[in-house]
């Protein structure tokens, strides 16, 4: 029986990690975890925030998601819309979703993330 999403998977191009850290832990304010040794070896970035888990994994013949991406709830969306407009990235709202502020921004290799915060009731 499923219990819950253990953590999102994205891909990264070779050589990508010191992008991926400084927008994960310094844009986002997520804090990097240390992969198993064996996993390690493949390269990659494990980040934690909260109960939010993403694994950037290393492909070789990368091409970022640009439809498909993680949904991640945050609170006071708005100002972390600012925290990340402020640390260059971009943010993109759309009122498409009944019920929801949200905005997309991509990572430094072009994979799309939605972040969202449901209305007050």
């Amino acid at each position: 029986m499923l219990t819950a999403v253990d953590h999102v998977q994205l891909a990264a191009p070779p050589g990508s990690e010191p992008e991926l850290r400084a927008y994960y832990c310094g844009v986002l304010g997520m804090r990097e975890v240390p992969k198993p040794p064996v996993l390690a070896a493949r390269g990659g970035c494990w980040f934690e925030a909260g109960g939010v888990r993403l694994h950037l994994g290393i492909e070789d013949d990368f091409r970022p998601a640009r439809k498909a991406h993680p949904g991640l709830r945050v609170t006071g969306i708005e100002a972390y819309a600012r925290r990340l407009a402020a640390r260059g990235a971009q943010v993109v709202w759309d009122d498409d979703l009944p019920g929801h502020h949200r905005f997309y921004s991509e990572d430094p290799v072009g994979n799309r993330l939605e972040f969202l915060e449901p209305d007050e009731e």
